[in-house]
């Protein structure tokens, strides 16, 4: 080694040289923080355009218009048919808690005081259809 650099003398091309390292690892770590921010920042962008979009279909299969109406329709009882049997063929268990609830009505839009019914009588039941719409 030589006496200079013993003694902590430096060239000027070991002063630059070391500049020039010490701004190269500055710009390196400003480069990989600019290149993380942008790798954030287009995860996030992903993420809520993914959100956005699932959110958008979503609410496409919830179209009210494919929503069911309430209808009704005059039926002529059979001789093998009851309350129960009419209900089973036109409740739709979507809109009524319990095949009682469907009966209780039938009843009372027919103003019946009990659940008998007799062949050939007329009949008016509810049914839920989007087709009519």
């Amino acid at each position: 080694m030589n006496r200079a650099m013993t003694q902590g003398y430096r060239r000027p091309q070991d002063i630059r040289s070391e500049r020039r390292i010490r701004n190269n690892r500055i710009r390196r770590r400003r480069e990989m923080r600019k290149n993380f921010l942008l790798f954030v920042l287009t995860f996030c962008l992903i993420v809520t355009t993914s959100i956005a979009v699932s959110s958008f279909r979503s609410n496409a299969k919830n179209d009210p218009s494919q929503e069911a109406s309430k209808y009704y329709k005059s039926i002529v009882v059979s001789d093998n048919d009851t309350l129960w049997s009419i209900a089973e063929e036109y409740m739709n268990e979507a809109y009524y808690g319990s095949i009682y609830e469907y009966i209780r009505e039938v009843m009372q839009i027919n103003s019946l005081t009990n659940d008998a019914i007799y062949a050939d009588a007329h009949l008016i039941v509810p049914y839920y259809d989007t087709a009519n719409k």
